[in-house]
């Protein structure tokens, strides 16, 4: 069993879960409220650091901030392109108290922001500014989280790398609050028809504009109670989900019409990082298979430091 891919239960800290994904929202709205459209929504989401998760740096004027949760310090760091910085504390306290303290974090550092208070992906949502139901913060917890999501970083990073074909970066979307990494066909997609409670379908149909084969990892909820991986591809080649996948542990989730592999599959695996690339490789190779990409132009060896393309 590695000892790098820590012990996540999502029951055991469920209540910590749900907090942190409203406070990362608060977060990404801030930045989705300051930056320029990019193409699939690319401009809204945090990246994983070696200390936690940031928005990087989100244009201001003739200045840039940063806002960067660090689940070593638990605190959410907002450092300024003229020096000035502020912290908020990471600790048990109400979402509607986060959102009061970051707002006038920000405030203290003259920057002036507004943002949608309600939240985006969930069902019943109660608005930032009056939810005072949601306070739970367990750091242990939250750290281990974020040590599971260095992991699923680094190797969804090298198997991006197998790509020549487009490809997202890999992102922290904080409306689903996940991990995500997607490759592209190249071609257009048919006009996506799904919804997602505050979030416009306008938004919806630009994040499906081209046919994809995505792959993420989330800490469990909407419908699941396990941490666990998924790939699924948009639109869903009618045999798709007939594939066989690798490794043994994955398999196709009818309900939320993807593939699942459990994080337990990988966390006590012998040599996890195959095993998640396993799962990786073989339901991509499932998505391009059956809707006929053009695989030879799109993929190539996985990247190597140092050694350029040829």
């Amino acid at each position: 069993m590695s000892m790098h891919w820590p012990d996540i239960p999502y029951l055991a800290w469920r209540d910590t879960c749900t907090t942190l994904h409203l406070w990362t929202q608060i977060v990404g709205k801030v930045r989705l409220s300051r930056t320029p459209w990019l193409n699939h929504s690319w401009h809204v989401p945090l990246y994983v650091t070696s200390r936690g998760l940031t928005t990087s740096p989100i244009p201001y004027d003739d200045r840039t901030f940063e806002m960067h949760f660090d689940f070593n310090d638990h605190v959410l760091d907002v450092t300024a392109s003229d020096g000035t910085s502020r912290m908020v504390a990471l600790a048990p306290r109400t979402v509607a108290d986060f959102y009061g303290a970051v707002m006038q974090t920000l405030a203290d550092l003259d920057i002036s922001v507004a943002i949608d208070d309600y939240p985006s992906e969930i069902a019943g949502a109660i608005p930032f500014t009056r939810d005072t139901t949601h306070a739970a913060y367990d750091g242990d917890a939250a750290q281990r989280f974020w040590r599971a999501l260095v992991q699923a970083d680094r190797v969804f990073k090298a198997f991006r790398t197998r790509f020549i074909g487009k490809s997202s970066p890999v992102h922290f979307f904080w409306g689903s609050f996940d991990l995500a990494v997607t490759r592209f066909s190249g071609r257009r997609a048919p006009p996506f028809q799904g919804k997602a409670p505050g979030v416009k379908i306008e938004v919806m149909r630009e994040a499906y504009s081209h046919e994809v084969s995505s792959a993420g990892f989330w800490p469990g909820g909407n419908g699941i109670d396990f941490a666990a991986f998924y790939s699924y591809a948009y639109p869903a080649p009618e045999r798709f989900k007939a594939q066989p996948v690798r490794p043994s542990g994955a398999y196709f989730d009818a309900q939320l019409g993807e593939f699942l592999l459990p994080y337990e599959e990988v966390r006590t695996a012998s040599d996890s990082d195959a095993v998640l690339m396993e799962f990786l490789q073989s339901t991509y190779e499932a998505a391009a298979t059956t809707a006929s990409w053009d695989r030879e132009s799109l993929e190539c060896a996985q990247g190597v430091p140092g050694v350029p393309r040829g």
